[in-house]
């Protein structure tokens, strides 16, 4: 068994790919929260964020 990683801040999905790594596609998240046409939306961030 080939071990899997969290590829943090790598943009390269062919890298991604070829490595084995973990690729968290949110396309479906984004459009349902789109459609969603709630009044408030609460999006926070981690506490030490960049």
């Amino acid at each position: 068994m080939t071990a899997r990683c969290i590829a943090i801040g790598n943009q390269d999905f062919r890298y991604i790919r070829e490595n084995n790594l973990f690729y968290v596609d949110k396309t479906g998240l984004i459009s349902d929260w789109w459609h969603a046409s709630d009044e408030v939306t609460l999006i926070t961030r981690p506490r030490r964020f960049g």
